[in-house]
């Protein structure tokens, strides 16, 4: 017999620390196009696999290759390409911005473009995506306005949440963009809870639930598989694993006891595995998912790989927790490069139009900045009156916030 030892407090520690060599080594990375892609209507037991693999389209030539390819036509890869690169450009400003003083906070969406990009052109007019703050790809795929966006950052007059919501909160009904919280795991329950309202209502839409690999070890998150599994509404339950959660490693939710995709097993949910710096791979797997919800099969559950390139956020120092060289050694490579190689490949793209498409991409985000701009910064401008904080609460404002704005002056 084992001879017995008083339990100690077991703390999962990552394996590299700032200063070692990056290593990848676990992640096994299929060749692209050896995963099967089943029906839609396949039963989840019979899809257990696809939870241990990794759907992926795009191989190390550029070509597509595989079942899971021709989800998108030459015109709308090519947009997905424009879409990825302007994310990345009002990415760049807007960090720039922060840093100069005129928001007071920024999180990036480096090395994961490719996950919200693709994702919304699988969507359609009505569906609700209930986002966390690394999603802005979704209004940006939508056609939402860039001025509108970066006033939001600056909080100034032409916020159209008005300064209630932190920088880089987005909201939008319009293009179906649920307001953003910062507690990620409540966006899960959320978008559950829309979905069995829109079945309930008998409306042919669909809710799409996104929530980060730190996040899946909150109570809300396993809620929202109970009620999904029980009553199996429409809905895409997004998990964008990129590795880390703030400054703490994926281990600490569990990730290396399986896959954050097996999770939807216990609960009868199916589940994919997706290479999330594939936009091609994304889109299709969304596409997937998004055709069993519409013909009343149930939630999906959908794990993206990919790597946090950037920073947590502006107030985090990345080199504090992991080394300066894992990003480059990030095995799955850059959506954007990956993706422009194929269009290269097919004969629909080149260097020289790459290079173009980048300066007018660039022009068009720094003209929308200077409008924003125009109307204010967070220290100069225009910017929302306080009497707003007391707008949008109720349809008739109760006494005791009348009594209140009066009591500041409005």
């Amino acid at each position: 017999m084992t001879e017995e030892r008083t339990p100690r407090l077991h703390v999962p520690e990552p394996a590299i620390r700032p200063g070692d060599q990056p290593d990848f080594s676990h992640v096994r990375v299929p060749r692209a196009g050896e995963v099967r892609r089943p029906e839609p209507d396949e039963s989840p037991e019979e899809l257990r696999d696809l939870a241990f693999t990794i759907i992926r389209v795009l191989n190390r030539d550029g070509e597509a290759v595989g079942p899971w390819a021709g989800s998108l036509d030459d015109d709308a890869i090519r947009d997905g390409l424009r879409h990825m690169m302007m994310l990345r450009a009002y990415d760049a400003r807007m960090l720039k911005a922060q840093r100069q003083g005129k928001s007071s906070f920024y999180m990036q969406h480096l090395g994961e473009e490719a996950i919200s990009c693709a994702f919304q052109k699988a969507l359609r007019p009505g569906d609700m995506n209930f986002p966390t703050y690394r999603q802005a790809g979704l209004l940006i795929a939508a056609g939402y306005p860039l001025t509108k966006m970066m006033c939001q950052v600056y909080s100034n007059d032409g916020d159209p949440v008005r300064g209630r919501q932190l920088p880089v909160f987005y909201s939008s009904r319009e293009h179906g963009f649920f307001s953003i919280s910062g507690n990620l795991a409540t966006q899960y329950v959320q978008a559950v809870g829309w979905a069995m309202a829109a079945a309930i209502k008998g409306e042919n839409s669909l809710a799409a639930g996104w929530i980060g690999d730190g996040s899946t070890a909150e109570s809300d998150f396993h809620g929202a598989l109970v009620f999904a599994s029980t009553y199996k509404p429409p809905v895409i339950l997004n998990i964008v694993n990129n590795q880390w959660a703030i400054s703490t490693f994926q281990g600490i939710a569990r990730g290396g006891a399986g896959t954050f995709a097996a999770r939807g097993h216990g609960f009868g949910i199916p589940a994919l595995r997706v290479d999330g710096n594939d936009y091609l791979a994304v889109h299709a797997a969304a596409a997937w998912a998004a055709e069993r919800a519409r013909r009343d099969l149930g939630p999906t559950m959908i794990e993206y790989v990919t790597y946090r390139a950037g920073g947590h956020s502006t107030s985090d120092d990345p080199a504090a927790y992991r080394p300066k060289e894992e990003g480059s050694a990030w095995p799955l490579g850059d959506p954007i490069l990956r993706l422009k190689a194929h269009l290269i490949q097919k004969g629909l793209w080149s260097e020289e139009r790459h290079a173009q498409a980048e300066a007018e991409i660039m022009d068009e985000v720094v003209a929308a900045q200077k409008e924003a701009e125009a109307i204010g910064t967070l220290h100069s401008g225009r910017r929302p009156s306080p009497r707003d904080m007391f707008e949008d609460v109720f349809a008739e404002m109760p006494p005791h916030l009348i009594r209140q704005r009066h009591e500041v002056g409005y």
